[in-house]
Formats: C-alpha cells, sequence, structure tokens
C-alpha cells in the first residue's frame, strides 16, 4: 500500500501511468527524472509520509526502491 502512494507521487510528477514505476527502476536514467523532479517527488513523499529527508541521504537516491529506504517502504 504504501509504495503504491510512492508509485502515485512519482508517477504524477513525472506525469507517467503508476505501472512504469518499479522498484529497479533508476530514477535518472530510466525514468527521466530531472533535479526538479527530485525536489518534487521528495516534498510529496515528505507530505505523503509525514517525514523530514535528510538531505545528505537524498543525495544518494539512484533507484525508486532507494526513495522507498529513505522512508522504510517494502517494495
Amino acid at each position: 500500500m504504501e509504495f503504491e502512494k510512492l508509485q502515485m507521487i512519482i508517477a504524477e510528477v513525472l506525469g507517467k501511468d503508476s505501472e512504469q514505476i518499479y522498484a529497479k527502476a533508476r530514477l535518472v536514467e530510466d525514468l527521466g527524472v530531472d533535479s526538479l523532479e527530485v525536489f518534487q517527488i521528495i516534498m510529496g513523499m515528505e507530505d505523503t509520509f509525514d517525514v523530514i529527508l535528510e538531505e545528505e541521504a537524498v543525495y544518494q537516491v539512484k533507484t525508486v526502491q532507494d526513495l522507498c529506504n529513505l522512508v522504510m517502504i517494502p517494495a
């Protein structure tokens, strides 16, 4: 259920179908995420999951799974 919420956040920001968002998808290479979209995804995650994500951790994110790990969502 939580992974689906993350899928919806990413899909909404990117204008894609949520079924195109999968755990091993690389944000830049597979999904074409740019720096503004990363910011929008992070803001959406913070609002949806009521968390504050550490800037250092965000810089390490490469995949959708990495985003899940930031908020401990099983993919």
